[in-house]
């Protein structure tokens, strides 16, 4: 789209410029400042390849906890199909105002729901590139972890936005108000039948409107966010679309479990699942080899496969790729990679010798849930 392209150049030009007399700056996101109402305080980060026609997709990319937005984008491979492919993309970033170790609130209230908070400052970035050019109908989100589950909230609470999603290591929208039940939730505590959970999805969205296709990813040796919650996913969006979970489709390919929920009487994929054989908590990438893509780092996994790839190709923007993929696996599935402590983890190892076993372990699930702690 020629105004977003346009935007971001110009913005980037700006940046290299300011720049010119100290270290050297390479091109990358701009920031976008004057995006409209920002009631959760984040900031928009775009980016489009020259020349980019109006009309093109849009690609929301939410970054996980403690994660820079442009070096997840980066990371995930999204700017990299972005130029291929032809679209534009658009990350959000969180701050430490908002939370300590930077991760989206998907569990409080008031950063969930429609008109309000962090989700409508995301809503707030979707609409002013619409009005740069974007196709409204070819609008996407993703995210990981803990912006995996603020992508599922953007689906639920602003499906007029979305043509579909997917989440990466992610949660259920509406599956915890506040720390505590969040905490339940990753470890997979939530008692919520998937009959309630897609009553929340189709109480926030407006009546009659469209329930958007969602794509699910998760390792089943994720210990942070467990596999439980794909399955909870699954439930919920089967829930909200008026499907069986029970009646998916099981593939069992290369690494992984895929279930597929299709329209009725179609087929079209409407809620898809892939659970990935050996991952941690992290995004599966595929470093090496034909379809290589993206880049390892915390939380950005080898897998020998590309969910950035596949979820494009659900989505209808590129080839699905899984008729090109090996018949054996030739990289290792990598568990998720620590990052290095923080201040959770430094107040942790201060009160440790002077509290019993079980107060350091309710301490230190309490500050993970509230972001100050990996």
């Amino acid at each position: 789209m020629a105004g977003l392209a346009e935007t971001t150049a110009r913005l980037a030009r700006n940046r290299r410029q300011r720049s010119a007399s100290g270290p050297a700056v390479t091109a990358g996101m701009a920031e976008v400042a004057d995006f409209g109402p920002n009631p959760g305080a984040l900031r928009m980060l775009a980016w489009a390849p020259a020349d980019l026609p109006p009309g093109a997709p849009l690609v929301v990319v939410l970054h996980g906890c403690g994660q820079d937005a442009e070096a997840f984008a980066a990371q995930a491979g999204w700017l990299t199909l972005a130029e291929r492919l032809g679209f534009a993309v658009i990350a959000p970033e969180q701050s430490g105002s908002n939370n300590f170790n930077r991760c989206f609130n998907w569990f409080e209230p008031g950063d969930i729901g429609r008109g309000g908070g962090e989700a409508e400052s995301i809503a707030a970035m979707v609409r002013h590139a619409i009005m740069q050019g974007a196709d409204p109908d070819r609008v996407y989100v993703t995210g990981l972890s803990a912006g995996g589950a603020m992508a599922v909230v953007m689906l639920a609470a602003y499906p007029e936005l979305f043509a579909a999603g997917a989440v990466v290591a992610g949660l259920p929208y509406a599956v915890a108000s506040g720390v505590g039940e969040a905490l339940g939730a990753m470890h997979g505590r939530s008692s919520l039948s998937a009959e309630v959970l897609g009553e929340r999805v189709r109480a926030v969205a407006p009546a009659g409107g469209p329930i958007p296709r969602i794509a699910i990813w998760q390792g089943d040796a994720d210990h942070t966010v467990v596999a439980g919650n794909a399955t909870a996913l699954l439930g919920q969006w089967a829930a909200a679309h008026g499907l069986d979970a029970g009646a998916a489709e099981v593939e069992q390919l290369l690494g992984r479990t895929r279930l597929r929920l299709r329209a009725p009487g179609s087929a079209t994929v409407l809620v898809e699942s892939n659970i990935v054989e050996g991952l941690g908590h992290g995004t599966p990438l595929s470093t090496i080899g034909p379809e290589a893509l993206g880049a390892t780092a915390p939380y950005m996994l080898e897998a020998g496969v590309s969910s950035s790839l596949e979820i494009a190709g659900f989505w209808g923007l590129a080839q699905p790729p899984a008729a090109g993929l090996p018949a054996v696996r030739t990289t290792p599935v990598r568990p998720a990679t620590a990052a290095s402590p923080g201040l959770g983890d430094q107040v942790l190892s201060a009160v440790s010798p002077h509290v019993s076993p079980a107060v350091r372990e309710v301490i230190a699930k309490a500050m993970q849930a509230a972001g100050l702690k990996r």
